[in-house]
């Protein structure tokens, strides 16, 4: 081969020409229907998510107030104690045992993690005898009706 049987490449802007790029008839019909079904899937997607977390809450926030009776009916949890019924719990001084027993003898409230100063108020409950801070225990109480530790329902005589 010969120099002169060799082109060059030159490359130059009014060489190229967008007149030959045209789309027509079927590929633009084809590209307009891709791109309706693509804004279709994304919309119909995004509808079902919506869907699913309006549901979803929708039925925890129900799960959360009602659950089921043997019979399967639907009943009310107890929301918590009355404040004239916290306000009748026994507030006494919290003394140190004069032993260091582990059994019998609590030294911090369990829901602040505080500890009991001897000669501080304390709340005792009445079927478990746990002990704990007024305030803590009365925070606690306004939404539970059992011990904060183990649970026990407190079942406090309404003086009538």
């Amino acid at each position: 081969m010969t120099t002169q049987d060799s082109q060059t490449f030159h490359w130059r802007y009014d060489e190229l020409d967008d007149k030959n790029f045209q789309i027509r008839g079927r590929t633009l019909f084809f590209i307009i229907v891709l791109f309706s079904v693509v804004i279709l899937i994304t919309l119909i997607f995004l509808y079902a998510r919506w869907i699913w977390r309006f549901s979803s809450s929708a039925s925890a926030a129900v799960a959360d107030t009602t659950t089921l009776s043997p019979q399967g009916q639907p009943f009310s949890r107890p929301q918590g104690l009355d404040s004239a019924v916290i306000d009748s719990l026994p507030i006494t001084l919290h003394h140190r045992p004069s032993t260091s027993s582990a059994t019998g003898s609590e030294s911090e409230c369990c829901i602040c993690l505080g500890v009991f100063e001897e000669g501080e108020k304390v709340k005792v409950l009445p079927n478990c005898f746990h002990a704990y801070h007024c305030e803590c225990v009365d925070k606690w109480l306004t939404t539970h009706s059992s011990c904060p530790i183990c649970r026990a329902a407190l079942l406090v005589d309404s003086p009538v």
